[in-house]
Parts: structure tokens; sequence; C-alpha cells
């Protein structure tokens, strides 16, 4: 994979994320600043975490898998494309007001919207991929893209979230049919 590769990776994992702080930065109308540097912190840093824990879960089993490696790659990249692709044909849009997110909020949120990441990881290891590099260039769009979406809410407020996450379904496919070829 190269960097231009990753990147697009990167971005089609952040999606999520981002589509999460877009949606908390529409409700939440007070305490904006630190809300928006707690929830990307915690995105970032679990989109850091997941892809390095599955590169080493895939360790465990690497020589089997090595020969089946690219056909597992685009099925990963196929599923996560797919369910992207489901989930933002789905989505209802709502608006509550809240004032906070909680702790636990915001780590089930993290852990939500990572674990497509922990795929991408098993993935950098079939690809053997840099994956420490890749994981942080994971990690840093998603905290970016989670702070564009949280603060960008005006801009885009007039965008059914669903398209943003049906770009992200494409990138992750295109990723899938990439690997095959």
């Amino acid at each position: 994979m190269t960097i231009c590769e990753i990147i697009i990776l990167a971005v089609a994992l952040a999606l999520d994320a981002m589509l999460v702080s877009f949606s908390y930065g529409l409700i939440i109308n007070q305490r904006r600043m630190y809300n928006s540097i707690l929830l990307s912190s915690a995105f970032g840093f679990f989109q850091f975490l997941m892809p390095i824990i599955g590169f080493y879960l895939t360790s465990l089993f690497y020589t089997k898998l090595q020969l089946y490696s690219k056909w597992i790659v685009c099925i990963i990249f196929m599923i996560l494309g797919l369910k992207f692709l489901k989930e933002a044909l789905g989505k209802l849009e709502e608006k509550n007001e809240i004032q906070c997110i909680g702790f636990f909020c915001i780590f089930c949120l993290a852990i939500a919207t990572s674990i497509d990441a922990l795929g991408a990881g098993v993935s950098l290891k079939l690809l053997d991929v840099n994956y420490i590099m890749a994981s942080i260039i994971i990690g840093l769009i998603t905290f970016v893209l989670s702070m564009f979406g949280f603060w960008m809410t005006k801009l885009f407020s007039k965008m059914p979230s669903k398209y943003i996450g049906i770009i992200g379904s494409f990138l992750l496919i295109y990723l899938a049919i990439k690997a095959i070829l």
C-alpha cells in the first residue's frame, strides 16, 4: 500500500467518527471546545490502537493467511464498504439537546467507530505495510476529521449525513477491488 492508499483507508475509516462528531456538533450547545477535543481525541486514539491490535492478532495466523491474503483483504474491505453503505442508506436524522458527553458514552462511541479499524489492521499485516506509520496516519486523520465534523455542522447542516457515509463506503469498496487487482 502506498501512502496515498493509506490516507484513503484512513479517511474511509474516519468517516464513521466524523459522522458521530457531526451529529454531536449539531446537538451540543455548551462546552463545545471541551466536548469536541474529548470526542476527537478518543476517536483518534482508538482508530490508532485498533489496527495495531488487528495487526498482532493476525501475526498468530500469518503463515496460513498469507496464501489467501489478497482475497481476505478484498473481503474485509468489501464487507466494511457494504456495511457503511447499508448504514448510510438507513440513517434517520434526529435532533436532541444535550449539554455534555459522558466518559462512558465516549468510550463506547470510540470502540464502536473503531471496530472497522481492527479489520484494517488485519489487512495491513497481510499487505506487509508499516503498521505503526499507517496507524498513526489513521489516528491523526480520524482526529482531524472528527474535529472538522464537530465544528463544521453549520456548513453541512443541509447535507444529509448519509451522503458522507456513502462516500466512505465507496472508498472502502475501491480498496477492496484494488486488493484483488
